[in-house]
C-alpha cells in the first residue's frame, strides 16, 4: 500500500468513526468535498497542512494525528515528554494542586492505559477500605479499571457492579472503535470481555449508548458503606501527547452520609 492509499484510509476511518459525512467534514474542515473524496481514494496527496486540519476538524487524539501524518510520509508533529521530565514540573504543580483542593472528595490521575500516576488523600483512603486485597491493585499496574473487574481488589465491594461495568465498557468500546487494531483502548477492552461472569450485552458494541457524564458508584464493604458520582476531566487542548492523554477521575459524595465519612 502506497502512502497516498495509507492515509486516505486512515482518514475515511476517523471520519466514519466521528460519524461524519463527508459533507460535514468539508464544512468543519472549510475544505471541498471533492478535495475530501480524493485524499480518501487515494487519487490525491495531501499536504502535510492540510492534514493537521482535517484532524483538527476531526477531534483526532495527538497520538493519532502523528500516525496520521507518518502514514503520508511527514515527520510527526506533536512530542511526548514524560511527566517527570524537568520540563513538565509545572504541569505535576497543576495537577498536584487540583488533586490538593479536591479533598476531601477522591482525586486519581491517570494515563492513556488507564493507571494511576498520583492520587490524593481520600483515595488512598478508599483503597484501604473498600479494596479486598490492596497488593492486587499493584498487581494490576495500579489499573484503575481492570481494579474494578478484578475479584480480589474492588469487584466485590461494588454493589452496582452492572451498571459501573456497562458505563466502563461502553466507553472503551466507543474509544476502541476509533483506533487501530492496537490501540490502548482496544487492548484494555479484550482484557476486561476476558473476566468471567459479566453480562452478555457488554461483549457487543452499541454505536447508540450515549457515555455517562457521571457514573455513580456504590461501595459497600463490612459495615462502610458509600455513594459516589464519578467524572472524567482533562487538560485543555494540549500540544504534547503525554497532556493530550491525561485524566483526572474525581470521586464526589451522592450522599450526605458519604459526604461525613470523607470529612472525618
Amino acid at each position: 500500500m502506497n502512502s497516498t492509499s495509507a492515509v486516505g484510509e486512515l482518514l475515511r476511518h476517523w471520519r466514519t468513526s466521528r460519524g461524519k459525512s463527508q459533507l460535514d467534514l468539508s464544512v468543519d474542515a472549510e475544505v471541498s468535498t471533492r478535495h475530501i473524496s480524493f485524499i480518501e481514494n487515494g487519487k490525491s496527496t495531501p499536504s502535510r497542512e492540510m492534514l493537521l486540519v482535517l484532524a483538527s476538524a476531526l477531534d483526532i487524539p495527538l497520538r493519532e494525528r502523528n500516525t496520521l501524518l507518518l502514514s503520508a510520509g511527514f515527520a510527526p508533529v506533536y512530542r511526548e515528554t514524560s511527566l517527570d521530565a524537568p520540563e513538565m514540573a509545572h504541569v505535576r504543580a497543576v495537577v498536584d494542586c487540583i488533586m490538593t483542593q479536591t479533598e476531601p472528595n477522591g482525586a486519581i490521575l491517570l494515563d492513556r492505559e488507564w493507571r494511576a500516576l498520583r492520587m490524593n488523600r481520600a483515595i488512598a483512603r478508599l483503597i484501604e477500605t473498600f479494596v479486598e486485597d490492596p497488593a492486587s491493585v499493584l498487581e494490576l499496574g495500579a489499573n484503575i479499571v481492570l481494579s474494578c473487574f478484578e475479584e480480589r481488589a474492588l469487584r466485590r465491594s461494588i454493589v452496582n457492579f452492572e451498571q459501573v461495568a456497562s458505563s466502563i465498557v461502553a466507553r472503551l468500546h466507543r474509544e476502541a472503535s476509533a483506533e487501530g487494531s492496537d490501540g490502548a483502548a482496544r487492548r484494555m477492552l479484550t482484557r476486561v470481555l476476558a473476566y468471567p461472569d459479566l453480562p452478555n450485552k457488554l461483549h457487543a458494541a452499541d454505536p447508540s449508548a450515549q457515555l455517562d457524564l457521571m457514573i455513580p458508584l456504590h461501595l459497600r464493604r463490612g459495615d462502610v458503606e458509600c455513594r459516589f458520582f464519578t467524572t472524567l476531566t482533562t487538560l485543555g487542548t494540549p500540544l504534547d501527547i503525554t497532556l493530550d492523554e491525561l485524566r483526572i477521575e474525581s470521586y464526589y459524595p451522592a450522599d450526605d452520609a458519604t459526604a461525613r465519612w470523607l470529612r472525618a
